[in-house]
């Protein structure tokens, strides 16, 4: 998911950017020595991601805390359901309450939403992917929670895939022209995928080579008629307006697979609340 030492590095500036130079109304309202217990708590039928890195913000902390986890990534729970629980120094769990409930709640509500996107394509063959629509610094974290829903990723960065856009496109003077430079400048291993909007340019992909053609913002009958143009020398996905209402209708035209931006720049966070159960 995200190595050791970045992720406490992103937990540390989260948990900075949020205590500043102290907790005043903790501060203020105890005397740092209480003790006690709080609960996880669900408050909707979720798909739970990131379950350990909730409670690694507390130990990031105060390793003195105890974090006891009741479900693990990929499993569903319902409304009411208790998830974990922390205990120990009250003042400690509090300042790492709204930190470690921010990192949880995203992940879960990705994971939630990937998952009735997965479900919707059922039986079809289609995955569904991932974009880079993601909150900076928070990649590694949103794509683990996409596959913990059953969700597949796209390349992570830059660095690790080609995909040739409209940008691209318009800036090397077509498709053809684009393809052509990639071919020359990567790995023979490196799939080459291109953006096309219509059935000339899908044409055009296809007989440059293009290992994966995307269909941006098609509707689904020129989606069908460019998945029998293609006609398997290359994978397809589906790009651009795509929800839960329309993706089985798109993943029926025959394509490989369906990215969904709005897994990560629009996920609902989950309903889930810390609630504390004893004190002293």
């Amino acid at each position: 998911m995200i190595p050791e030492i970045r992720l406490r590095k992103l937990i540390r500036m989260a948990l900075d950017e949020d205590i500043g130079s102290g907790d005043l109304t903790t501060s203020s309202v105890l005397t740092g020595d209480e003790t006690g217990i709080a609960q996880v708590i669900s408050k909707g039928e979720i798909v739970v991601a990131g379950i350990d890195i909730f409670g690694k913000v507390f130990h990031v902390l105060d390793l003195s805390l105890d974090f006891e986890k009741y479900v693990f990534d990929g499993q569903q729970a319902g409304n009411g359901d208790v998830l974990a629980c922390v205990s120990g120094n009250l003042k400690n769990i509090l300042l790492g309450e709204r930190v470690a409930l921010n990192f949880f709640q995203r992940m879960c509500g990705i994971a939630t939403m990937t998952h009735k996107y997965v479900e919707e394509v059922s039986g079809t063959g289609v995955k569904i992917l991932d974009t880079r629509k993601t909150v900076p610094g928070l990649r590694s974290l949103d794509k683990y929670a996409v596959k913990t829903g059953g969700g597949v990723n796209h390349r992570i960065g830059l660095y690790d895939g080609v995909m040739i856009k409209d940008n691209h496109i318009s800036a090397s003077g077509g498709i053809s022209n684009a393809i052509k430079n990639v071919t020359g400048n990567v790995p023979p291993t490196v799939k080459i995928e291109v953006e096309v909007k219509n059935l000339q340019e899908v044409g055009e992909a296809l007989a440059s080579g293009a290992d994966i053609i995307m269909l941006d913002n098609m509707d689904t009958i020129e989606m069908k008629k460019a998945v029998s143009l293609i006609a398997g020398k290359a994978l397809v996905e589906a790009s651009g307006n795509v929800t839960l209402s329309n993706v089985k209708e798109i993943a029926e035209t025959g394509v490989d697979f369906i990215s969904v931006g709005a897994l990560t720049h629009s996920a609902p966070a989950a309903d889930i609340s810390l609630v504390f159960k004893t004190g002293k």
